[in-house]
């Protein structure tokens, strides 16, 4: 099978990146042609032999196009012509889409319509739905759904795109146009990687039908029996949206309870702040799984629309329990009190109360230890074969 995997970047960002980059190389190992289309730049390491690409974008960096920007974001010619070239020169079997929009722009679906090749599209975020990407608003508490049945203008009155009444004017732009063109009619199947995510979108009545939920894959990872120490992990962004001020709030109040810090952020100095965190900065791989594996449980504080974090399961699957935040797509991941527990996101006080009671009851946190062996998720091999399925499936509904 022929299969063209597209995101706008192609060099490692996110957790989409992490997710196209992996399954790619999970279908090449499954016997499958796979090729990438993105924008241009000198860091990817995916690409496609028609050598095709769209303009780099970057919103934050000033240019000599970036007056350009607005027009762009809305529908790309450049992103449409440049596929093109890799359509005509690989001519896949499906077309798997992830993060398209302002950059590539649904310009892109079109072409892919009007040559009739099947169309796949994980949704890493609520993109479709919510012109910011995660239901965030700074005046609504929790999870905001002001923009739901098209009125994007919420949008603009709250500045939700990156605190900019411009950006978040043309967000709204875009919201209102493929709205009123149906235009994500002609993507055939959408991955919900959770529930939370498939409730969310199906909001849009042109997506709503046309979806499947596949929690992500986790990578093979097995644990090392590291003897459990004394201390909570965080590993993520220090960064609001990840509930960072919440938990350092409630970290404040247990001087008692040690905190082990894995990542970076624009609140590493407000981290560094509190005695009992000691920062490890950002890690990865064997060393991040070694400080996730001996802690006693780990903490995901997040404040945004979570989809489904591999935060979750690489804690669980490395038997760590997880205090989560009981928001977006966490709860499906976490049996209460089982394999962790869950608190009001944004709650400092209980998130704090729950802390307190794990970090006094030890026994506890091994007993759910011991439930993480029966988590189950997915390998990429198991996945991949799954994702093969809906590709399948539509190849044969086209003929």
């Amino acid at each position: 099978m022929k299969i063209l995997l597209i995101n706008k970047y192609l060099y490692p960002k996110g957790g989409a990146e992490t997710y196209v980059f992996k399954l790619g190389r999970a279908l090449w190992e499954a016997g499958h042609d796979v090729q990438f289309f993105g924008m241009a730049d000198s860091r990817n390491e995916m690409g496609n032999e028609a050598n095709a690409y769209a303009a780099g974008i970057d919103f934050h960096k000033k240019s000599a196009s970036y007056l350009t920007y607005p027009f762009k974001i809305i529908y790309s010619h450049g992103a449409r012509k440049q596929l093109k070239k890799v359509l005509d020169d690989f001519k896949p079997d499906v077309a798997h889409l992830n993060n398209f929009n302002y950059q590539l722009t649904p310009s892109i679906v079109y072409e892919l319509k009007k040559r009739n090749i099947p169309t796949v599209y994980t949704a890493h975020d609520v993109q479709l739905v919510c012109p910011c990407h995660n239901l965030a608003n700074g005046d609504v508490k929790g999870l905001c759904r002001e923009c739901y049945g098209g009125r994007y203008m919420s949008c603009v009155k709250h500045r939700c795109v990156h605190n900019s009444r411009m950006r978040s004017a043309l967000g709204a732009a875009e919201g209102y146009l493929y709205r009123k063109l149906r235009t994500y009619r002609n993507i055939d199947k959408i991955i919900c990687p959770s529930k939370f995510m498939e409730n969310e979108l199906c909001q849009n009545p042109d997506i709503a039908g046309r979806t499947v939920v596949l929690h992500n894959f986790i990578d093979d990872i097995k644990p090392s029996n590291a003897e459990k120490k004394n201390y909570v992990v965080y590993f993520g962004r220090y960064s609001e949206e990840k509930g960072i001020k919440t938990l350092l709030k409630a970290v404040h109040t247990l001087p008692y309870v040690k905190f082990a810090f894995c990542g970076n952020g624009t609140m590493e100095s407000e981290v560094n702040g509190e005695a009992n965190i000691k920062n490890l900065g950002f890690l990865s791989g064997a060393k991040l799984n070694a400080v996730i594996e001996q802690a006693r449980f780990s903490v995901i504080a997040s404040e945004c629309s979570e989809n489904c974090p591999f935060s979750v399961m690489e804690s669980q699957t490395l038997l760590t329990p997880v205090l989560g935040a009981n928001i977006g797509g966490i709860p499906e991941l976490i049996d209460e009190g089982k394999t962790g527990m869950l608190f009001e996101s944004g709650n400092a006080e209980e998130l704090a109360a729950k802390i307190d009671y794990l970090w006094k009851n030890p026994d506890v946190c091994r007993e759910m230890s011991k439930n993480c062996e029966n988590t189950g998720y997915d390998t990429v091999k198991e996945y991949t074969g799954k994702i093969t399925a809906v590709y399948e499936d539509l190849i044969r509904k086209d003929k």
